[in-house]
C-alpha cells in the first residue's frame, strides 16, 4: 500500500525557478508513479493573477495552494507557517520539508507524532542577499531541522560533515539526479538571437549575488573578444542585484540577456555554448551545472567544495571570487583551437552518478525507516 507524503518548502510545482523546485517535482513525479499519494504545498502568490485557474493536480501530484504575501522577507515565512499548520491535519505518513527556512516548522508535526524528513539543499543562511533578521531565522530553521526531523537529508558530503561537526547530527547523503539534456542544434536560439554553435559563453542560473554573475561580467568586460556572453536568468525581479547587473552590462553589445528560459531553448543554449560558467560563492548542489555537463558542455566553475564534488575531474576550476584568474581561464578556453575535453566521459559520469530514479529509491527507504520507527514508538 502506498504512503501519503506531503512536500513543503518549494515555491511551486511545476516550475524551474530553482533547484529546490526541480528536485521536488522530479521526486514527487516518481513517487506518484510508484503509487504513493504526493501532495505538494505550493505558494499561492507565485501564480500571480491566475490563482483561480491554476491546476489542482499535475501528472498524478496533488497541488495544495497556500496563500502568502508577496513581500520578499515574509513570503517564505508566512507560507511555511500556514503550510505546516494545514499539513498536520492531512493524515500524512511522512511530511518532507525542503530547505532551512521551512525547516523552522518541523517542530509542529514532530511534536504531534508525524514522521518528519528534512532535506537541506544548502546552507541558506550564508547567502549574501539576506539581512540580519532573515539570517537568524534561517539559522533557527537549520537548528529546528536538526533537532526535530526524524531523518536529515543532505546533497553533498561537505554538508554532511558540517552537520556532524556543528551539531553531532548524522545525515543521509542523497545527491540530486538530473534529466540528461539532449544535444540540440541551435535552431530556436539562432532565430531569436542569432546564436551559433561555440560562439558564446553561457551563464544560466538565478540572478542572485551568491551565483557570482558580477564576477563573470567584470572579467568579461576586460576581455578583448567577440565571443558573446549570454546571461539566461529571470530579469523581471526589480531588485538591487538585478539593477546592479544591468548597470555593469550597460553599453556592451556583446552581452545578451535572454530572461528566464526553459525547455527547448534551454537545451539549445546548453548544447551549443563554447563554455558554461558558474562562478558561485555558495551552492547546495547545482542542477544547472549537472544539466550543462549532461549534454557535454565544457564547464568553468568556482572551486567551492560543492562544485568540485559535483563535477569531479570534468570541469575546470578557478579560485572563488578571483576575477583576474576567471578572465585568464576564459581567455585560455576561447583561445584553444580544438576542444579537447572528454565530452563522452563527462556525459557518462553524469548519467551513472546522478540518477533521479536512484535518488528516489534511496529517499523512499528513508521514508519507510522513519515511518516504522515512529509507529514503533507509538
Amino acid at each position: 500500500m502506498g504512503m501519503k507524503i506531503g512536500m513543503i518548502g518549494h515555491k511551486r510545482v511545476p516550475s524551474r525557478e530553482g533547484g529546490i523546485e526541480i528536485a521536488v517535482e522530479e521526486t514527487a513525479l516518481r513517487l506518484a508513479a510508484m503509487g504513493h499519494q504526493v501532495d505538494c504545498y505550493n505558494r499561492w502568490q507565485d501564480f500571480s493573477r491566475k490563482e483561480d485557474r491554476a491546476p489542482r493536480e499535475y501528472r498524478g501530484i496533488r497541488l495544495i495552494r497556500i496563500p502568502t504575501l508577496s513581500h520578499p522577507s515574509l513570503n517564505a515565512f508566512v507560507y511555511s507557517v500556514l503550510a505546516a499548520i494545514r499539513a498536520v491535519f492531512g493524515g500524512y505518513d511522512v511530511l518532507h520539508f525542503h530547505a532551512e527556512g521551512p525547516g523552522a516548522m518541523t517542530f509542529l508535526p514532530r511534536l504531534l507524532g508525524i514522521p518528519v524528513v528534512a532535506t537541506i539543499h544548502g546552507l541558506d543562511w550564508q547567502r549574501a542577499k539576506w539581512g540580519r533578521f532573515a539570517t537568524r531565522y534561517l539559522l533557527w530553521g537549520e537548528k529546528n531541522a536538526v533537532r526535530y526531523s526524524n531523518a536529515l537529508v543532505v546533497l553533498s558530503r561537505g554538508n554532511q560533515r558540517y552537520f556532524m561537526d556543528t551539531y553531532g547530527r548524522e545525515s543521509v547523503y542523497i545527491p540530486n539526479g538530473v534529466e540528461m539534456i539532449p544535444c540540440r542544434e541551435p535552431e530556436e536560439i539562432g532565430r531569436r538571437w542569432g546564436l551559433k554553435r561555440n560562439t558564446y559563453i553561457l551563464f544560466l542560473s538565478r540572478l542572485v549575488p551568491e551565483k557570482g554573475l558580477h564576477y563573470l561580467l567584470e572579467a568579461y568586460k576586460n576581455m578583448n573578444t567577440q565571443t558573446r556572453l549570454v546571461v539566461a536568468g529571470e530579469l523581471t525581479k526589480n531588485n538591487d542585484y538585478v539593477n546592479r547587473i544591468r548597470r555593469m552590462a550597460e553599453g556592451d553589445e556583446r552581452i545578451l540577456f535572454t530572461d528566464f528560459v526553459q525547455g527547448r531553448v534551454l537545451e539549445e543554449l546548453m548544447s551549443n555554448c563554447r563554455v558554461y560558467v558558474l562562478p558561485s560563492d555558495i551552492e547546495g548542489m547545482s542542477i544547472s551545472l549537472l544539466e550543462a555537463m549532461s549534454c557535454g558542455a565544457r564547464c568553468l566553475v568556482s572551486d567551492i567544495e560543492e562544485n568540485v564534488e559535483t563535477a569531479g575531474g570534468y570541469a575546470r576550476y578557478f579560485p572563488k571570487g578571483n576575477v583576474p584568474v576567471l578572465g585568464s581561464c576564459l581567455e585560455s578556453i576561447l583561445g584553444e583551437v580544438e576542444d579537447l575535453h572528454d565530452r563522452e566521459g563527462q556525459m557518462s559520469f553524469v548519467r551513472e552518478r546522478y540518477s533521479w530514479d536512484t535518488a528516489v529509491q534511496e529517499l523512499l527507504h528513508v521514508y519507510e525507516n522513519v515511518r516504522k520507527k515512529t509507529t514503533a514508538q507509538i
